[in-house]
């Protein structure tokens, strides 16, 4: 994608951005995202921001997605995957992923010249 920085968190964790607007972010183990048999902070959660709450919704209603959210995240655009389940999706829907969270960040200038040449 274009106009894409990469900046670091505390944690070296990185962080994608498109006009110094996050819109994925490799998080740093945290409370909320927990293995629920053993109560340890998940390592590899990835945040995707999305566009909407219905997109965000559509995302996380089926159990068998990798995607899910927690309590934290309520009232944010974005959904987390485990990075350890992204195998779950192929190529095409993760790319789509990526590009879906980048439109959702970049300017309405940049999106539209992106959308222009790929679609």
């Amino acid at each position: 994608m274009p106009h894409v920085s990469v900046t670091y968190g505390s944690g070296d964790n990185p962080i994608y951005q498109v006009g110094g607007k996050s819109f994925i972010f490799f998080r740093t183990p945290r409370p909320d995202a927990v293995d629920p048999e053993t109560g340890e902070r998940y390592q590899d959660v990835i945040v995707f921001w999305v566009a909407s709450e219905a997109e965000k919704q559509a995302l996380v209603q089926d159990q068998g997605s990798p995607f899910f959210t927690t309590p934290h995240f309520d009232g944010h655009l974005s959904v987390l995957v485990r990075g350890s389940r992204i195998n779950e999706l192929t190529r095409q829907e993760l790319a789509e992923q990526v590009q879906d969270a980048w439109l959702s960040r970049a300017s309405a200038r940049r999106a539209k010249a992106w959308l222009s040449e790929h679609l």
